[in-house]
């Protein structure tokens, strides 16, 4: 068994493909209508036939008061792994990235946490 699709809640689907392509550097990988939402899918550039993220609407009722649970919290909604946190801090700031985390070292692992704009926290770490 392994991973195929996993979701990340968005308040906005434009918005958020704009970001996680233009911004993270992710890879559409679907882009299908369904109804007046799309099923989109984004992939990493170095693994294409690898796990893909859901792009996923935010319009359950019981998605919005999660989601600003977890930011009120600082808690990210996924984890995403760099192989230069500095280097990614650097280059996601310089395009306007807002971190709520700077990195920081946490075990076995650097993170940071930054803001997607579409209602997240998203991790960065670095394996040391």
């Amino acid at each position: 068994m392994k991973i195929y699709v996993t979701g990340i809640f968005v308040d906005d689907q434009d918005k958020a493909e704009k970001f996680y392509r233009d911004i993270l550097g992710f890879e559409i990988k679907n882009n299908v209508p369904v109804g007046e939402f799309r099923w989109l899918t984004v992939v990493s550039p170095d693994q294409p036939d690898g796990p893909e993220l859901l792009l996923e609407p935010s319009n359950h009722p019981a998605v919005g008061p999660y989601k600003q649970a977890l930011v009120a919290d600082g808690i990210p909604a996924h984890s995403f792994q760099v192989e230069d946190l500095d280097a990614e801090r650097q280059r996601l700031g310089d395009l306007g990235v807002r971190f709520t985390v700077e990195p920081m070292e946490a075990g076995p692992v650097r993170m940071a946490v930054f803001d997607d704009t579409c209602g997240n926290l998203i991790q960065l770490i670095q394996m040391l």
